[in-house]
């Protein structure tokens, strides 16, 4: 009987661990880090004021949004500074979560003075009594909330509204309703700080695949610091608990690493302690230790209990780690450090901060070292503090360890003694546990009869609007007529654009014309010159030469005819070219002149593109035009070199007799067919130039040499694609 008693009341303190657990009140929470929400707006016109920077001395920024507002973590005392281009920096120390209103009033074109006061109205006040009560009365703290959604009168409200529901909630773990009231929330407002509450309420409620989605869909770029931080700490809780120990720390790392980069205090503590978490949970003692002891000095700075409950951390460290006497002697002074605090602090049962556990694990570790006489002190100073605070649970544990020395003792009458204690201890906890399981049980169906009434309030409320939506349909017919103009004149629009581009189509279709037009008539003159060549050879019965200017000419219609259809060609294709080109011609003007072609190694050739047939009139012009009719051996230089980045320049320079004196000697006919050459280039250019956007220039100046001879140089730009 007595058997199956211990058992139910196992299984009560299972159930009910986590709603008692979540009374725990103290003044220990006046660093409690909260959310205080803000609104920067003109006095008189009440036009909000966008883009003001909000920081706090601790380190979170923020900036106010399109319509004023704005959210930044603080705690009681921190310092916020609100500055802007437009009126003095404004300084307010936050004294409790209640939200904050800045009013500036004009005093120039763009200047303002500024007044800061706290926002009140009747939806406020409801919302901040119910902030008020949620860690001292869920009931009262819901009822403020239903009649905050009573009198909200915009989406955003209803938003706030369902977000502190869902806070009231994650204090008193009822987890499921936290994501129902988030989600809510979300619904009318969506805001970054309500999705990462969403995500930790789901790793509470132990739903880690949805918690991970919500936090892989937030984007690092929408986030400030503290969310980035909050969103690879909540990562890492979710991969630590699903056992993912690589994961999880890479997480904490990275959060931490955003901590330490914008100095965020109590992060940096936090994400220290999350980490030695993670090394112990992997077997990395060392790195462990190091972490933990990171977290004790950085609290250390921050507040007294904070660093206490890191230090008990370590303590359950070295526990895990059998280092009972680095355990004992931290407890120690966990425990003078407990007597420090006391004076200014109220702590509670619940709470890891009392002398009765850290009593009862240090008698717990004396037992495991086998030195039991050390331990029963500490047992019976546990289970005297126990009984000071009616702390049922530690007693019972404290007396049952009490038990187990004195058997391993072998003073089997005050064993005896101990487990008549431990019995009675129990008798009494389990009463109790009947009477706050009841209690709990009552709460969580007051809170759940609540929701269910501020669902209700939240469906009228819907109803409402879509009656107002529905009176609103008169004014529908009006505005018809208004978006059937504004659908004519888009329409319209719509047609314009599409004419604009017909008529671009078309002009490409004729640019494309001409330049097959162009081409057509380029080859047929340059077979012409080429076929003379030939003519020349035989008609000197020179059949032997003839027949080899005729093979490597037949190469060279071979590669023209095959680019003959192409816009651009690879450049390395018309170097070939213009390289056989200007063999040929040397071939036939060998006693004229000596040609030379080279390329820059540091250009890819490969990279750009060229109009074919491009160099090869110029080319044409100076051998024909320039270099024949010149006395002496002339020379054909032929260069091409970067000039800048993606751009490059083609030289063809010549020392023949030059441009003007070339003029004067060319017949009517050799005139006519010199322009109708170089104006085809010129059209191909500018036509080519207007549908790639200026991809080619070409410059043709005096290559003045001396006086007498006054040559020819023709620049050709290329660009890269």
């Amino acid at each position: 009987m007595k058997f199956l008693k211990y058992l139910l009341l196992t299984l009560f303190l299972l159930f009910s661990f986590q709603i008692v657990s979540g009374q725990n009140i103290s003044s220990l929470n006046d660093a409690e880090i909260f959310t205080v929400r803000g609104n920067i707006r003109e006095s008189d016109t009440r036009n909000p004021i966008e883009n003001a920077d909000i920081q706090v001395n601790g380190g979170s920024y923020t900036k106010s949004s399109l319509d004023g507002t704005f959210r930044i973590q603080v705690k009681k005392g921190d310092q916020i500074v609100i500055s802007h281009d437009d009126f003095e920096t404004v300084y307010y120390t936050i004294k409790d979560n209640d939200d904050i209103t800045v009013e500036v009033q004009s005093v120039g074109v763009n200047g303002y003075v500024q007044k800061i006061k706290t926002n009140e109205n009747t939806f406020r006040s409801s919302i901040d009594s119910a902030i008020f009560y949620k860690k001292i009365s869920a009931e009262k703290s819901i009822q403020f909330i239903t009649e905050s959604i009573s009198k909200s009168t915009s989406v955003k409200e209803n938003a706030q509204a369902f977000e502190v529901l869902g806070d009231v909630n994650m204090y008193w773990k009822q987890y499921d309703l936290a994501t129902t009231n988030y989600r809510i929330s979300l619904k009318n407002e969506s805001n970054i700080d309500v999705k990462l509450k969403l995500a930790k309420a789901y790793f509470l409620n132990k739903n880690y695949q949805k918690s991970l989605e919500i936090y892989n869909d937030l984007e690092d770029k929408t986030l400030n610091n503290w969310q980035q931080i909050e969103k690879q700490e909540g990562l890492g809780d979710v991969f630590l608990e699903q056992n993912k120990i690589k994961l999880a720390t890479q997480s904490f790392k990275q959060g931490l690493k955003i901590a330490e980069t914008n100095n965020i205090k109590p992060k940096i503590t936090d994400l220290n302690s999350k980490l030695g978490d993670s090394y112990s949970e992997s077997g990395n003692k060392t790195e462990a230790e190091s972490y933990f002891t990171n977290s004790i000095n950085l609290a250390s700075k921050e507040n007294k209990a904070k660093a206490l409950e890191q230090k008990i951390k370590i303590a359950d460290f070295q526990n895990t780690n059998r280092a009972f006497d680095k355990e004992i002697q931290l407890r120690k002074e966990i425990i003078k450090d407990i007597d420090a605090i006391e004076k200014d602090s109220v702590i509670t049962n619940e709470s890891p901060l009392t002398k009765q556990k850290q009593n009862y694990k240090i008698g717990n570790a004396y037992f495991l070292k086998n030195n039991l006489d050390e331990a029963i002190p500490y047992l019976e100073e546990s289970i005297e503090e126990a009984d000071k605070k009616e702390d049922l649970i530690v007693k019972k544990d404290a007396t049952k360890k009490l038990a187990d020395v004195f058997v391993a003792s072998g003073n089997f009458e005050k064993a005896k003694e101990a487990f008549n204690a431990y019995t009675e201890a129990v008798d009494q906890l389990y009463i109790k546990k009947e009477q706050e399981i009841s209690q709990a049980a009552r709460i969580s169906k007051s809170i759940a009869e609540k929701q269910n009434r501020i669902l209700s309030l939240e469906n009228d409320r819907q109803l409402t609007l879509s009656q107002m939506q529905l009176s609103d349909e008169k004014n529908k017919r009006q505005q018809l007529i208004i978006y059937s103009l504004i659908g004519g004149l888009f329409l319209l629009v719509v047609l314009a654009y599409l004419m604009y581009k017909y008529i671009k189509q078309q002009k490409l279709a004729n640019n494309l014309l001409a330049l097959k037009s162009l081409r057509s008539q380029m080859n047929p003159h340059f077979i012409f010159n080429a076929l003379n060549s030939v003519n020349s050879f035989i008609a000197t019965n020179d059949e032997r030469t003839a027949n080899k200017y005729l093979s490597d000419f037949s190469k060279l219609m071979r590669a023209v005819l095959e680019n003959s259809e192409e816009d651009f060609i690879p450049l390395q294709k018309e170097i070939q070219l213009i390289e056989l080109y200007t063999k040929l011609e040397h071939f036939r003007f060998k006693d004229k002149f000596n040609y030379k072609i080279s390329v820059e190694e540091t250009i890819d050739i490969e990279a750009y593109k060229i109009p074919p047939m491009l160099l090869q009139p110029y080319i044409e012009n100076a051998v024909w035009h320039g270099l024949r009719y010149k006395e002496d051996k002339g020379i054909l230089d032929i260069k091409i070199c970067k000039k800048q980045k993606d751009q490059i320049e083609i030289t063809i320079a010549d020392n023949g007799i030059g441009r003007k004196k070339s003029k004067a000697l060319k017949t009517e006919n050799q005139k006519k067919h010199n322009s109708k050459g170089l104006g085809n280039i010129k059209k191909r250019v500018t036509i080519l130039n207007e549908m790639y956007k200026d991809k080619v220039d070409i410059n043709i100046e005096d290559n003045q040499l001396n006086a007498q001879d006054v040559g020819t140089k023709v620049i050709v730009t290329l660009k890269k694609d």
